[in-house]
């Protein structure tokens, strides 16, 4: 036996894998990983996979990164975690007072969670209660995208659309209001994208004409809805979306989870419109992929809501054990300082020649359609020879999926939706193993 099958058979004995068929382990068994090593995961029994989704989209720096690992290190000689409710340390300050200095005006206030999930949480807690704090107390609603995926807990959940969680936990959500999606896709034959940009703006502006006196806020994710399959979006819609919750008197959320530090080609999405949110809320990278920790960005204006000597139920009711954890804030402060010190946005934009040429043979794949890209997301969705696509029966998807391993490469696709957000330090070769094995791929898969 394997040293891979040994740690198998160990694992299916008494794992259970996040959103994950169990039985279809019977076929394909997961992928026991001995350690990582730059952009590359390493199995039991030595094989390499070239890391290209960075490991469920945060990991930025690589595997073992020695700057990440030698600041961990150290803190853990001085402090590996303290209650951050009415104590403090230094790290925690430090990245608070870091990300306010590198985060759009006039955001100044940092409240620190432990996830994504429970940072979407704690941002739409923040909005109703500030709404219920200044004598507004109807505004208890919240307008989401269709397509959006914040995060599964429950008050997250409501906030989504994607069928496969409303669907099964319908009685457990709040759901929210759904606005139309801008997703590029959807223009029409010659159509630009600012047309559909317009069309989305315009059905908001009518759902905000009926119910903006009892919504809370509106929640985004900037430029590219990620787990929806990549949906890319202008600029534009962004600048709307903005002066549309200004004029309404409505909280924008904007979550950066995925798409921040550096993803959509700036730190922020939100730079590329030149605007604010009233709460940015950022996780997955933020760490380099090393540990959990989420940073939900917020005014003053928030903030003072909630400053007052009245009882504490006007104050933000919201906690985790390991909020603001030290060894996660020395993650995150290395990881600023591979993006000043490396200068990667630069480096990332004098990339883009290169890995633009990479997809121009995927671009003319008569089984490829929608090939997209913003910054360093790039997707491209798989179709029949006429453009339609696959029935979800065939799990084309999958299939790519599974060539693509037996090749090196670890692509996850969203449905029929594959995807490279793989991190920052990926070598030309690295990138033309990545393009290739892709390619093969989508050959192998689309092959009847």
């Amino acid at each position: 036996m394997s040293r891979n099958q040994a740690w198998i058979n160990r694992d299916l004995a008494v794992l259970w894998h996040p959103c994950t068929q169990m039985k279809e382990h019977e076929a394909l068994p997961p992928i026991p990983i001995a350690q990582g090593e730059g952009a590359w995961l390493v199995d039991f029994d030595g094989k390499r996979y070239l890391d290209a989704i960075s490991s469920w989209w945060v990991n930025l720096f690589g595997h073992a990164n020695p700057v990440i690992n030698e600041r961990i290190k150290a803190q853990l000689n001085t402090l590996e975690h303290v209650i951050l409710a009415g104590f403090s340390h230094a790290p925690v300050v430090e990245l608070a007072e870091r990300l306010v200095a590198m985060s759009p005006a006039p955001l100044t206030r940092v409240f620190f969670t432990d996830n994504g999930s429970s940072g979407i949480e704690a941002a739409l807690k923040m909005s109703f209660h500030y709404w219920r704090n200044i004598g507004l107390p109807n505004k208890t609603r919240f307008i989401a995208i269709e397509g959006s995926y914040h995060g599964e807990t429950l008050g997250a959940l409501g906030v989504g659309t994607l069928a496969i969680f409303s669907e099964t936990y319908a009685p457990l959500i709040k759901p929210a209001l759904i606005a139309p999606s801008p997703d590029c896709r959807q223009a029409l034959p010659d159509e630009p994208c600012a047309a559909v940009t317009e069309r989305a703006l315009l059905s908001l502006r009518t759902l905000l004409e009926h119910h903006a006196d009892e919504v809370a806020a509106l929640i985004l994710e900037p430029l590219v809805q990620c787990a929806a399959g990549m949906r890319m979006h202008e600029p534009a819609y962004l600048a709307g979306v903005r002066a549309l919750c200004d004029e309404f008197h409505i909280h924008l959320i904007a979550d950066e989870i995925a798409v921040g530090f550096g993803r959509t080609g700036t730190l922020f999405a939100c730079e590329q419109a030149d605007i604010t949110p009233d709460m940015l809320c950022l996780s997955k990278g933020i760490t380099g992929g090393y540990l959990p920790l989420c940073a939900v960005l917020t005014t003053e204006t928030l903030y003072q809501a909630f400053y007052c000597d009245a009882p504490a139920s006007r104050a933000f009711l919201h906690s985790h054990s390991y909020t603001g954890n030290p060894l996660a804030c020395v993650a995150a402060l290395a990881t600023l300082d591979l993006f000043e010190q490396n200068q990667v946005i630069e480096r990332n934009h004098a990339r883009s020649p290169m890995i633009e040429s990479l997809l121009n043979p995927l671009r003319q794949h008569a089984h490829l359609k929608h090939v997209r890209r913003r910054g360093m997301i790039i997707a491209m969705d798989l179709c029949a020879s006429n453009g339609q696509p696959f029935p979800r029966s065939e799990r084309r998807g999958q299939r790519a999926y599974r060539h693509a391993l037996d090749a090196g490469v670890l692509l996850r696709p969203l449905g029929d939706t594959l995807y490279w957000m793989p991190p920052y330090i990926l070598t030309d070769s690295e990138w033309q193993m990545l393009a290739a094995a892709t390619l093969n791929a989508v050959n192998a898969a689309t092959r009847d």
